[in-house]
Parts: C-alpha cells; sequence; structure tokens
C-alpha cells in the first residue's frame, strides 16, 4: 500500500491563477498551457520572492526539503518552459491546505507573509 500523500500548506491562492504570452507569435492555447500546482507556486513565492532557503520553506509548508527541493525544480522547469517556448501557464489544483488562520494573522505561526504584514515578527 503506497504511504499516503502530506497535504502541504500553503499560505493563500495566487491573485492571478492565469499568464499568456502577449505579442509576437502566440502559440499558446487553452489546450497547450502548462499545468503548475499550487504548491509548486508556493514553493516559488517563497523562495525566490520571499528569500527563503529551502529548508525554511519545507518549514513554512510542512513537508521535507527533499520535497520543496522537487517542487522548485518543477515550478521553475515549467517556468522556463512558459518563457521559451510561448506557451500559458496556469496555477490550479494539488495536495495543499490553506492556512486555516489567515483571517486572523495575530493567531497565524505558520505563515511569515502574515506575521511581516501586521508588524508579528
Amino acid at each position: 500500500m503506497p504511504r499516503p500523500r502530506k497535504q502541504k500548506l500553503i499560505c493563500s491562492l495566487p491573485p492571478c491563477n492565469t499568464f499568456a504570452p502577449c505579442g509576437g507569435i502566440n502559440r499558446s492555447s487553452d489546450d497547450d498551457a502548462v499545468l503548475m500546482s499550487l504548491e509548486e507556486y508556493e514553493t516559488i513565492r517563497l523562495i525566490d520572492l520571499n528569500n527563503m532557503d529551502q529548508a525554511q520553506c519545507a518549514e513554512e509548508m510542512g513537508v521535507a526539503r527533499s520535497t520543496v527541493q522537487r517542487l522548485y525544480m518543477d515550478a521553475r522547469r515549467k517556468i522556463a518552459g512558459c518563457i521559451v517556448e510561448g506557451r500559458m501557464l496556469k496555477i490550479s489544483g494539488g495536495d495543499y491546505t490553506l492556512c486555516a488562520k489567515r483571517k486572523d494573522p495575530s493567531k497565524c505561526q505558520g505563515c511569515r507573509r502574515h506575521r511581516e504584514r501586521h508588524g508579528l515578527e
């Protein structure tokens, strides 16, 4: 019996979940879109935008560092493919849990984003 998949903790959904090239030859269509999971998006947000290392990202998401490494490499490969091949990127799906305490950031211990935004860090 396979090991059950562990849900990853993500802080919030992306403000925009579809990105497409504009200008030039647009080979992109919904059928040709690259699909990125919300966990992959979260690793890009934490590592590249928030300047975390993989260990910090893993702690935020409640998973092993090796899981973050795999998610991050997959996400970067997808982004590169979209840029180089001029394909649409869609962010959706995955095996995740949204931060349950995001409505009250003072009680949220797992989301650095909330603590920083509200001066709690």
